[in-house]
């Protein structure tokens, strides 16, 4: 007589043990702009000057200029990576998803410049984080890895002092570029067509209003 197998069950009401994300994850951007100024841009902004868009933590304020630090969540990160300052996060959980009063809805990426992207690659390794290949592209060599809800992208520029590395810019994704050109009027530049197959950026004009560089582009096509 052939030999049963035996399937051990779950005992009844008792459920398959949650399985929590491993891979390095975007949780908290701090940019050191006023809050009234993203708020003059159609986000919703607390009372403290947190801003939460897709699962990300923005934390507006603070001396400084552009984005002064940011949080990884799985990494092994003192304080830094390759002169990036990469506090320990404040957030426990990702925020709650919400669509914005300009129709954001996610962080696409986070830009960083290197003198040498080799090296930055190096250190995010060190910390955990493998970048993708290197590949060529129109301001330089770059590569690129998701982390979480955002894609972070390290370009490396010859114009840097050797050694350095600095968050650069920020590109968030809208559910319409030509509401939000509605909303903004001059102060967002012509709707093109994005490097991403697809998909559609707009970059918000350089009038001294924000610190960062601020693209808004298309969500991902299905």
């Amino acid at each position: 007589m052939p030999r049963l197998g035996f399937v051990r069950k779950r005992p009844i009401g008792q459920t398959a043990p949650m399985q929590l994300p491993r891979e390095p994850e975007l949780a908290e951007l701090v940019i050191a702009d006023p809050p009234e100024r993203w708020r003059a841009l159609g986000f919703e902004v607390d009372d403290v000057g947190h801003l939460d868009i897709g699962g990300v933590r923005i934390r507006l304020g603070g001396e400084g200029s552009g984005i002064t630090a940011w949080s990884l969540m799985r990494v092994n990160a003192m304080g830094s990576i390759d002169g990036l300052a990469s506090p320990v996060p404040r957030v426990l959980y990702p925020p709650p998803f919400k669509t914005h009063p300009n129709g954001a809805t996610g962080v696409d990426h986070v830009v960083i410049h290197s003198s040498s992207l080799e090296r930055t690659a190096a250190a995010f390794a060190r910390a955990g984080v493998e970048l993708g290949r290197a590949r060529e592209a129109e301001h330089g060599r770059t590569a690129s890895r998701r982390l979480g809800p955002a894609v972070v992208e390290v370009v490396e520029r010859s114009e840097l002092d050797a050694e350095e590395t600095c968050f650069w810019g920020l590109a968030i994704v809208v559910i319409s570029l030509e509401e939000l050109a509605q909303r903004l009027g001059e102060r967002l530049g012509q709707i093109r067509t994005a490097r991403t197959p697809g998909r559609r950026i707009a970059t918000l004009r350089a009038d001294g209003s924000l610190s960062v560089p601020l693209s808004f582009m298309t969500p991902e096509p299905p």
